[in-house]
């Protein structure tokens, strides 16, 4: 790990997920089987710090929703309901979806390396792009490097500001990323990299022609009808209404207004899709119902392998092919995905054989890592109640 990388992980504490327990989560007694408990949730979010959250619920009677904290800081308006998001790492399911597409249409190989289908693009200081291939791309197997910690080199506002205006081409990221030396041989661990959806991306466009964005609204938003779900690349607003995003880039320091996002990362198809969280709970029912995927490559989606006990996240958590397993407290477990950014958390997750799911949006980071894990540990606890509730 080089002294850049570990002076980002400062940030990264609080910008990653945590797993210290959560003492206010345990404040008081958790509420049980009335909707107001997404509602007291979503209120504990709010009283660990957050400064707007969002709560949407699909269950077989019907929607539940919660709102709490403000819209802003400034003017102080209610949270909006279902308001726009950004969707962050969420797009990764998007994007996997579409090549698995293209696999059950035999198009591609998830056996075909990096090499084969962008030759040249994966090479020098020990990166091999003959080595790795298109499902470790999609299951983070493929040790490249994570070029975002190039892209944030010094934690801090001053950061944010200086560069949050720049954006770079899917190709000059991966440059980044493969100046840096391969974290182990592809295939042999499991280390999140947005590397891997970058070239996720790129592989698309090779084989069909056109963009990943035009892959996903011909495939994925069109067909579903998705028409408050865009991916506007390096555009840096948001639709209306929308909730405000902010970090707290030191522990002492203010709350800083990043609703317009960091556009040197999550810019691309490892992270810059929008929308709502009616929307994205209709994507997650659609696809773990097998209306997107044909019945192997869905089953190949689902095909996981461990994430390491320090990976952030829950206990027993895997990762398939651009979607995660974690188990429920009440038994079985829910498919999803998770997505940040500077100011805003937001977690997806879905039941699954698709009949319920959430939508979960936080829209301010604490610096503190205490404070961030209280948050954590609260998020994770509604996600698992609203999935673990009879019908």
């Amino acid at each position: 790990m080089t002294s850049r990388r570990s002076s980002w992980s400062a940030v990264a504490l609080a910008l990653a997920v945590s797993s210290v327990p959560s003492a206010v989560a345990s404040a008081a007694p958790r509420p049980s089987g009335s909707d107001s408990s997404v509602q007291w949730y979503a209120d504990a979010l709010r009283d660990a710090g957050v400064t707007g959250v969002a709560v949407r619920v699909e269950t077989p009677r019907g929607t539940v929703t919660a709102r709490s904290g403000v819209g802003d800081l400034v003017t102080r308006r209610p949270v909006p309901e279902d308001g726009y998001l950004r969707l962050g790492s969420i797009t990764k399911t998007y994007v996997a979806t579409v090549l698995l597409q293209l696999v059950g249409e035999q198009r591609i190989s998830l056996d075909q390396t990096v090499e084969h289908l962008l030759p040249g693009v994966v090479s020098g200081a020990g990166n091999d792009g003959r080595s790795i291939t298109v499902r470790d791309l999609l299951r983070h197997t493929s040790g490249l490097y994570d070029y975002v910690y190039d892209v944030f080199p010094d934690p801090g506002a001053r950061t944010y500001f200086a560069n949050r205006w720049r954006a770079h081409q899917p190709e000059e990221l991966v440059a980044l990323a493969v100046r840096h030396a391969p974290d182990f041989p592809a295939g042999t661990r499991w280390a999140y990299s947005n590397t891997n959806y970058v070239l996720a991306g790129m592989i698309i466009e090779k084989i069909t022609g056109h963009t990943w964005e035009q892959q996903v609204h011909a495939r994925i938003l069109r067909p579903l009808g998705l028409r408050h779900t865009d991916t506007p690349g390096t555009g840096p607003f948001l639709p209306y209404p929308h909730t405000a995003n902010y970090q707290r880039f030191a522990v002492d320091g203010p709350m800083v207004d990043t609703t317009i996002p960091y556009r040197p990362f999550d810019s691309g198809a490892d992270g810059s899709m929008t929308g709502t969280a009616r929307d994205i709970n209709r994507f997650f029912a659609a696809l773990a119902g097998g209306r997107l995927l044909k019945p192997a490559e869905l089953d190949t989606m689902r095909t996981t392998v461990p994430v390491p006990s320090d990976g952030g996240h829950p206990a027993g958590t895997r990762d398939g092919l651009g979607l995660f397993f974690t188990p429920l407290s009440c038994g079985g477990g829910y498919l999803g995905h998770g997505g940040s950014g500077f100011g805003y958390v937001i977690r997806a997750a879905t039941t699954t054989d698709g009949r319920r799911g959430v939508t979960v949006s936080a829209h301010s980071r604490a610096a503190d890592p205490r404070v961030a894990a209280r948050q954590e540990e609260i998020l994770r606890d509604l996600v698992d109640h609203a999935l673990c509730r009879t019908p």
